[in-house]
């Protein structure tokens, strides 16, 4: 080996840059830190390279907020720079948005907009798991049954989204929440043979809720073994999200702990409850009969992006769309190679991009190379929490928000990117509108067949807390593949949590088994991960020039292709005769509810010829 021509290793440092200066700089650079998990930030250190996301970057701009500058997610990310943001902020005059906190509550507490449109789901087509959001996990090792079941009715109270059904008051549905003396939670511990488990997951997961009569929340410990169980937790979408199951995971082990110990939790107190959230939210988005409200501004901003939006764009299904969906669903995963995964970093930095941006961009190159088109509309879930009063809260404040991205002409991957991220931000800084009032504002043609303005979904999940110690026993995520389909396709990348020991990233989709067999959208997650993989290797390469096929695809291909084969010198006629003395009563053709064997066929063409003759037409 010639050490001399080996490159200088560098040493990457984690040391900050110069340290912030004057207050405003100060004060950001904390709620860089406070978000990123950093002991400190330089004022030049670059918020993405730290390991900041669009997720983060969303609680840095509820955090500035709230400390009465507006802020916008285009602000972090053009910025970067906790110098950078300040310099910006400094030059705009603050506004201050309304203050999110406990409040007086009227005798009739309304829904949020995003529990409104399911209480009107659940009211037209009745209780179903389409908005069931089950989790199980593993534990392993000794757990104290009673302690838990404690700790979860001590997290009940803690939440009151946790213990509120909906009524109807008026005409109108309203939620009622109880006080913790008066809820039972529904827990149920049962004994579970290891070759039983998989299946009695995915069973309780389609358990249907009532919401005027249950609670939105209940749990089962499946106990495979003294010391190998499975905490089964089912909750209804609307009375949490997909972000909720952190705060909600990390208060019933803080609960756990404090049960084994012979007390009850001493919880930090939460600022508001979701009560508070859902009158706040009526108070932030204004009159929409004023030109000036938040609730006008958006809309009109949704209502031009939006403008002449395919209703559907054309995937290849194995089935017709049918009248009535089913919503049944099924997913399909596969891990992402570690190589992939750390190209995709690379790619995503040197771009400006988010890792979401990048499969964000992803997933549409390949809708795009399957005949979707040059006009993808695809979904994306949004945190939500615009205020830092939320950051722990169990709630359902999630968003959906329409990225419509445009392939038109010949782009390489770079292009597509760049034509992404512009998409991104442009979406994220209106994402207080609820996605109703977004339908309702582009009034696509509504049909009951599909989901409107967007029938595939697309998401990133990295980071979260790191659940692989929960209830003093060492916990895995038992992964849920079966349940209720909400959208043609719904692709997902998950990152585990850094501090695991893996870089490990999968990409699952879950797909409605109405239009898809499992085969098709295994091949389409092949192809995806396929198209990623040349992206990383060539973005500069035109999308159109990306392959999708695999070797043993393109064999396939050949072989059809092939027309190399020996002609029989024979008629039509004589092929069907030789067909009619070797299987004379098998079937020959169906048409609607006629059955006709090779004889019977025969018979037929014996006559059309006859038919034919005496008409005058002729043997020919």
């Amino acid at each position: 080996l010639d050490h001399t021509q080996l490159p200088t290793p560098t040493t990457p440092t984690t040391q900050p840059t110069r340290p912030p200066r004057g207050e405003q700089e100060i004060r950001i650079a904390r709620v860089f830190t406070d978000v990123l998990g950093l002991e400190s930030v330089g004022a030049d250190d670059d918020f993405f390279v730290l390991g900041g996301h669009s997720l983060l970057a969303t609680q840095v701009v509820a955090r500035i907020r709230a400390l009465g500058a507006e802020c916008s997610i285009r602000d972090v990310f053009e910025a970067k720079t906790v110098a950078g943001l300040s310099a910006r902020l400094t030059e705009r005059a603050t506004i201050q948005r309304p203050q999110l906190t406990d409040v007086v509550r009227p005798t009739r507490l309304p829904l949020s907009f995003a529990q409104q449109r399911l209480w009107f789901l659940d009211q037209m087509e009745g209780p179903g798991d389409t908005y069931n959001l089950p989790f199980a996990t593993r534990l392993r090792g000794p757990l104290d049954v009673t302690a838990l079941e404690s700790a979860l009715a001590d997290v009940v109270a803690r939440h009151e989204s946790l213990r509120t059904r909906f009524d109807v008051q008026g005409g109108e549905p309203s939620q009622r929440v109880l006080h913790p003396a008066d809820v039972q939670v529904p827990f149920t511990v049962v004994d579970v043979p290891e070759e039983w488990l998989a299946e009695t997951v995915e069973t309780a997961a389609g358990e249907l809720f009532h919401l005027a009569e249950d609670l939105p929340l209940r749990v089962t410990l499946l106990k495979v073994a003294d010391d190998d169980h499975v905490l089964m937790v089912l909750m209804h979408h609307i009375a949490t999200d997909e972000w909720s199951m952190g705060p909600l995971l990390t208060d019933l082990d803080t609960a756990y702990a404090a049960r084994t110990a012979g007390r009850a939790p001493d919880f930090t107190p939460l600022p508001v409850q979701y009560a508070d959230f859902a009158l706040w939210q009526r108070q932030l988005l204004g009159n929409p009969d004023d030109p000036t409200s938040l609730t006008t501004r958006q809309t009109t901003h949704w209502r031009t992006t939006l403008a002449d939006l395919p209703d559907e764009i054309p995937l290849p299904t194995d089935r017709p769309r049918p009248p009535v969906p089913s919503h049944r669903g099924d997913t399909v995963e596969v891990p992402l190679a570690a190589d992939l995964v750390a190209g995709l970093d690379r790619l995503a930095q040197d771009s400006g991009a988010t890792m979401f941006m990048v499969v964000h961009a992803a997933v549409a190159a390949l809708l795009h190379r399957l005949g979707a088109g040059d006009d993808i509309p695809l979904g994306s879930p949004v945190a939500g929490r615009g205020d830092e009063a939320l950051d722990d809260l169990v709630g359902f404040f999630v968003n959906t928000v329409v990225l419509r991205t445009d392939l038109s002409g010949i782009p390489t991957f770079a292009e597509l990117l760049d034509r992404v991220l512009e998409t991104d931000l442009s979406a994220l800084d209106h994402i207080d509108l609820p996605f109703d009032s977004v339908v309702e504002a582009v009034n696509p043609e509504r049909s009951l067949t599909r989901h409107p303005l967007f029938q595939t979904m697309v998401a990133y999940e990295g980071g979260g807390p790191d659940l692989t110690r929960l209830f003093n026993t060492a916990a895995e995520e038992h992964r849920i593949h079966s349940g209720a389909a909400k959208f043609d396709l719904d692709i997902l990348f998950r990152r585990l949590p850094k501090g695991i020991g893996t870089d490990e990233m999968t990409c699952g989709v879950r797909f409605a088994t109405d239009l898809f067999d499992r085969g098709t959208v295994e091949a389409l997650a092949d192809r995806l991960l396929r198209l990623l993989a040349q992206a990383v290797a060539e973005p500069d390469r035109p999308i159109a020039d990306l392959e999708l096929l695999s070797a043993d695809e393109h064999a396939q291909l050949a072989q059809w292709n092939t027309t190399e084969r020996p002609v029989p010198n024979e008629t039509i006629i004589d092929i069907l005769a030789r067909q009619v003395t070797a299987t004379p009563d098998e079937t020959a053709v169906v048409a609607g509810e006629t059955h006709l064997t090779f004889t019977q066929l025969a018979t037929a063409s014996d006559q059309l010829a006859h038919l034919l003759i005496t008409e005058g037409i002729g043997p020919d």
